[in-house]
């Protein structure tokens, strides 16, 4: 922040250079420096130069008129000083501290200030005797019952105001958790008494009853009034229907789209229950969690003056009932480029009970960036899918199910889509799945993912020409693996904990297991259903070859916050499938690929591995036809480390993140095959074969969805052998390109690769 900051001052101004705190006990510190005025906290290198060149006129910085972009340059004010050290004070006090005191000094020199904040905390004070004084007997018995689980107070801890705000907050919840509607957080105190002791303090919880009352006064729910406004939010002039179920719920439907049975299930506060509040906000939860409405809001009157019945009175307003969503995605690098667009339309209510229908479309392309052909001819691949789903907010099944939806809502998804792949000169795909899926919370921490239904018809034809020249050179396997028709009856299971933490900036590991089972029940009853064998020796079922193979998939992660807008995140994805049975090899789409914008970003998606597999050892014609399908493994292990910051909070209405970040790992067959020399696992090379990429990203944080830009750098390629895989050190070298090109034709080397995204990569 040297002269180039200072230039722009006047002449009374003064630049805060450093801020330090003395005598501070490690484990406050940084909770301390919190209470420095913001004004006074130096902003980083970063921002305080994008500040400067956009609030800069005339050599002095603007008064008016200053656009939000980077932050200001802090500058000496002695008021904000003084408030500083008083605030620190008093941190330090309710830490423990009670007889902190905190001294400031200013050492000022050629309009640059060093801030010294001196603390003299002295003793921390600890709990020596603790005493309550509850005179509602009700209220005593239930806190004393609660009171091991709720409180964190005991004696010989040391005294912090923040336990004691805890506590308050904890008795809080407890009471209006069991009916007690009317209760304030201002009737629980404490007294707090260190007169006649060392370094201790004697404290007293009490909780007293409501001004002019013997006790608190406890509640049950009566009735309950539903109302559903249009989605314009009005509800004169509107047509209304009306409903009544269990003598407890009255629905006035004023949109006329919803049932009542469907939302009641979301009601957890019943008719004569107790009050509670974690029902009220579980209510609150799960309607929000059906994605049908804009605005709830949950009130309660008395039946009576005297009454201890509270009715329950529901103010719906829903969404528009359809919405149209358009997506896009953009990867380039010199040797090709494309773009995929995405579109969704939802019903968020097809049948009146918050069932959700999506109809997906999507179509990607890549080119060649080099061919002067006309641009259809530039096409290298194509992709088109066509998909729908229709998702039911609970569990459909013939029998009844204990699933609960206290801890997150349970979907059944019924799901079909067809998807087309076609790569010039090479190979078309066509592909048509249906499935049923459950999903459902065992804690709100624990989330299941059963599908049991997949059937899955595939027909891959590799082009008649290109089809004959593999088999002539001795590349039967991708005929094997590509030029196949079959179906697929299969089961798949996830198992996902922390999903829920993932928007948020704390300290967690993310897991995700998941597994895909397929022919197991055709190939136990082969027998039993006499199941045909077609002239390639497969069994069949429909006339069609059907597969056998287990694959399994983990991603594990670790993330750990370090303040504000800091954080990283270590990532392990492992993965392996294998056939067996009625299959020697795994289908193309089961195979797992290397690279990509989630993956080892510094190669594009299909380009890495498997193993030490180098592309110059087979035939050049091959090696063009056969682009992103010669790259593939039964085996993976990716493992990301990305540390995440801020950079702007405003920029165009977004928040500017940014990341650095390293990619590691491959993809290797389970076994030898001639097609991929030196692509098999092998343990005693795991870590020689691995690919390490590194870059750094922009994320463009527009609240609802975000915008990605990375950059990856590739620094150690596994095709090459010994020192030559560190390719980071020919990056400038024009004849190291040159000679790849040339053995490689027509793949070029290219070291960085952009990758444009929405969402996190992980």
């Amino acid at each position: 922040m040297g002269c180039s900051s200072t230039r722009f001052l006047q002449k009374d101004e003064v630049l805060v250079r450093k801020i330090k705190l003395k005598n501070i006990n490690p484990r406050f510190e940084e909770q301390a420096y919190e209470y420095v005025q913001r004004d006074l906290q130096k902003p980083s290198w970063l921002n305080l130069r994008l500040y400067i060149l956009a609030n800069t006129k005339h050599g002095k910085y603007r008064t008016e008129n200053i656009k939000k972009i980077g932050e200001a340059p802090a500058l000496l004010d002695s008021s904000l000083v003084e408030i500083s050290r008083t605030q620190i004070e008093k941190f330090l006090q309710t830490k423990g501290f009670l007889s902190a005191k905190v001294q400031s000094a200013i050492a000022i020199e050629k309009q640059k200030a060093r801030i010294t904040f001196t603390a003299n905390a002295g003793e921390e004070y600890t709990i020596n005797e603790m005493s309550y004084s509850i005179p509602d007997s009700s209220v005593r018995s239930l806190y004393l019952k609660n009171q091991a689980s709720i409180s964190s107070i005991a004696v010989e801890k040391r005294y912090d105001a923040d336990t004691l705000n805890a506590e308050r907050e904890q008795v809080y919840q407890l009471m209006k958790k069991n009916g007690y509607y009317e209760y304030l957080r201002q009737y629980l105190r404490f007294e707090v008494d260190t007169n006649g002791f060392k370094n201790k303090t004697n404290l007293k919880l009490l909780i007293s009853n409501p001004p002019g009352k013997l006790a608190h006064e406890a509640y049950t729910i009566g009735d309950s009034y539903l109302a559903i406004r249009t989605s314009t939010g009005a509800l004169a002039g509107a047509k209304v229907d009306s409903a009544v179920l269990d003598n407890q719920y009255y629905l006035k439907d004023y949109s006329g789209r919803f049932k009542l049975k469907p939302i009641t299930r979301y009601i957890f506060s019943k008719k004569g229950s107790k009050y509670s509040l974690e029902a009220e906000n579980l209510s609150y939860d799960r309607l929000y969690d059906l994605n049908v409405f804009r605005n709830i809001k949950i009130s309660y009157q008395k039946q009576s003056d005297s009454s201890h019945v509270l009715d329950a009175i529901y103010d719906f307003t829903p969404l528009k009932k359809m919405s149209n969503r358009l997506e896009g995605e953009y990867t380039l690098n010199a040797a090709r480029n494309g773009f995929n667009i995405g579109n969704t339309y939802t019903n968020r209510n097809l049948f009146g009970g918050a069932e959700q229908f999506d109809l997906k479309f999507r179509y990607g392309v890549l080119f060649e960036s080099k061919s002067l052909s006309q641009l259809s001819d530039r096409a290298f691949n194509r992709e088109f899918e066509l998909g729908a789903n229709l998702i039911f907010p609970r569990i459909v099944i013939p029998f009844k199910n204990t699933v609960s939806s206290k801890n997150g809502l349970s979907h059944t998804t019924f799901s079909t889509s067809f998807q087309y792949f076609r790569q010039k000169n090479a190979f078309e795909n066509r592909t048509f799945i249906n499935a049923i899926s459950y999903d459902w919370m065992e804690t709100k921490f624990k989330k299941h993912t059963f599908t049991p239904f997949n059937l899955e018809y595939r027909n891959g034809q590799l082009d008649a020409d290109f089809r004959d020249y593999l088999n002539a050179n001795g590349f039967g396997l991708y005929v094997k693996t590509n030029d196949r028709q079959f179906v697929n009856f299969g089961s798949q299971y996830a198992f996902t904990l922390n999903n829920i933490l993932l928007s948020t900036q704390s300290n967690f590991f993310y897991l995700k297991a998941s597994a895909d089972l397929s022919g197991n029940t055709l190939g136990l009853l082969n027998k039993a259903l006499n199941l045909k064998i077609d002239e390639k020796g497969y069994r069949t079922v429909f006339g069609l070859p059907y597969l056998q193979y287990a694959k399994a998939e983990l991603d594990l992660r670790w993330y750990k916050h370090f303040g504000g807008d800091k954080q990283l995140v270590f990532r392990l994805n492992p993965g392996v499938g294998i056939p067996y049975g009625n299959n020697t090899a795994l289908p193309i789409e089961k195979n797992f690929f290397a690279g990509g914008t989630n993956g080892i970003r510094a190669w594009q998606a299909r380009t890495l591995g498997p193993g030490n597999y180098n592309r110059a050892d087979i035939d050049p014609q091959i090696r063009q036809n056969l682009r992103n399908l010669d790259q593939l493994g039964e085996i993976k292990f990716e493992g990301n480390l990305e540390y995440r910051f801020k950079i702007l909070n405003n920029l165009f209405g977004a928040k500017v993140k940014g990341a650095t970040f390293t990619d590691f790992g491959n993809i290797w067959r389970i076994r030898a095959v001639a097609e991929n020399p030196g692509g098999e696992f092998n343990s005693s090379k795991f870590f020689k074969q691995f690919a390490i990429g590194a870059g750094a990203g922009l994320r463009f944080d527009m609240d609802y969805f975000i915008f990605r830009l990375d950059a990856a750098v590739k620094i150690r390629d596994p095709q090459f052998t010994g020192s030559d895989q560190w390719v980071i050190k020919n990056m400038f070298n024009k004849e190291f390109k040159q000679i790849y090109a040339t053995t490689h034709y027509p793949d070029v080397y290219r070291f960085v690769q952009y990758n444009f995204g929405i969402g996190m990569p992980f």
